[in-house]
């Protein structure tokens, strides 16, 4: 079984939240404050969409109102290969592993690939996250060639930009070329059927703070019978 960008990140935090994602989705607590900055994200993301002026979205839908990744997929590769200059949400797949990438901007050689969070720094899992999205489009056959991440200028003032913009391509490049070393054993963690017994610590708040935090409170103390899948402290962790 593949993984997502968004199992990668969740599977390299914790393989327990991973696993809680796929099978115990009900034990999720999303804290209304981190749901509104969820929300003010994905405003700043389709804002950052025409910083390079005119765009193309691959975004496409289903009838039941869900996303419908194999008709973006599909989608990105017909824009891809007519040359457009600027693609937004470019979906990609490498043995069922997927990712939607925020900015692709055609240069000379290939695209430039831009991950855009709102923040006001650039921290180190923004890195991971763009190197895996690096890692899936350049299987998936894109020339990628330099990597940014796209974050929030603080400072901005009225009618100044409200993006800056870095360069992480040496940072990212390093770390793409770690992905296919942990993608298959995050997939097996994924579809294992038994729940993944893991100790809590620093993993719960770093570096996003677990939505399954009141579940695993819950299970302190307790006897558990389920099969044991080590990680956290097996160095495999990154």
């Amino acid at each position: 079984m593949g993984v997502t960008k968004t199992d990668y990140m969740r599977g390299i935090q914790c393989p327990k939240m991973l696993w809680l994602d796929k099978h115990m989705p009900e034990k999720r607590v999303i804290p209304p404050n981190v749901q509104q900055r969820l929300d003010d994200g994905n405003a700043f993301g389709d804002k950052a969409m025409g910083m390079f002026g005119p765009y193309v979205e691959t975004t496409a839908y289903r009838e039941d109102g869900k996303l419908d990744y194999v008709q973006m997929i599909k989608n990105t590769k017909t824009l891809l290969e007519s040359g457009e200059n600027v693609v937004c949400e470019g979906a990609f797949a490498y043995f069922g592993c997927y990712c939607a990438t925020d900015i692709l901007k055609k240069v000379p050689g290939g695209r430039d690939l831009y991950e855009v969070k709102n923040s006001t720094e650039v921290k180190p899992q923004f890195i991971k996250d763009i190197g895996f999205q690096c890692f899936v489009a350049r299987k998936s056959g894109v020339r990628i060639q330099r990597m940014y991440i796209v974050y929030r200028n603080a400072d901005a003032k009225e009618n100044e930009s409200p993006f800056l913009i870095q360069d992480v391509t040496e940072e990212a490049d390093a770390f793409a070329r770690t992905v296919g070393d942990h993608i298959f054993r995050l997939g097996r963690i994924k579809a294992q059927r038994y729940e993944v017994e893991q100790e809590m610590g620093p993993q719960c708040d770093e570096p996003y703070e677990c939505w399954y935090k009141d579940y695993c409170k819950s299970l302190v103390g307790k006897p558990r019978d389920w099969h044991v899948t080590r990680g956290y402290d097996d160095g495999w962790r990154i």
